[in-house]
């Protein structure tokens, strides 16, 4: 699988950094500060909670991304793929089909 670009993702991201690219760098400082300052650095578990987090509440595009970076950072598929039934117990059946369903949508894609 191919490392995919964030930015590629979905255009209307690169759009918004173009028009608010403050607000944009505001944001990209917020995270980075969160992931270099609030704890033992443990990227590919940051980015296992991140697509847990964006499933289960339903945030599409931040599930893609969250699953681009998490490639970025040298997950798996399987990694990837195994993380999302957690939802299950807790957010319940449909919300977990609605992530996997994009989850296979990117993979079908080639997006990862």
């Amino acid at each position: 699988m191919g490392v995919l670009q964030v930015d590629d993702i979905y255009r209307i991201f690169s759009e918004f950094k173009e028009s608010y690219p403050d607000v944009y760098s505001a944001h990209e400082g917020l995270g980075k500060l969160i992931h270099e300052r609030s704890g033992p650095p443990l990227e590919k578990t940051w980015w296992l909670l991140k697509i847990v987090i964006s499933g289960a509440s339903n945030h599409k595009i931040a599930l893609a991304t969250h699953i681009a970076k998490a490639n970025e950072a040298g997950l798996t598929g399987a990694e990837i793929i195994h993380a999302l039934p957690l939802m299950i117990p807790t957010n319940g059946f449909p919300c977990f089909m609605e992530a996997y369903s994009a989850l296979k949508g990117i993979e079908a894609r080639g997006q990862w």
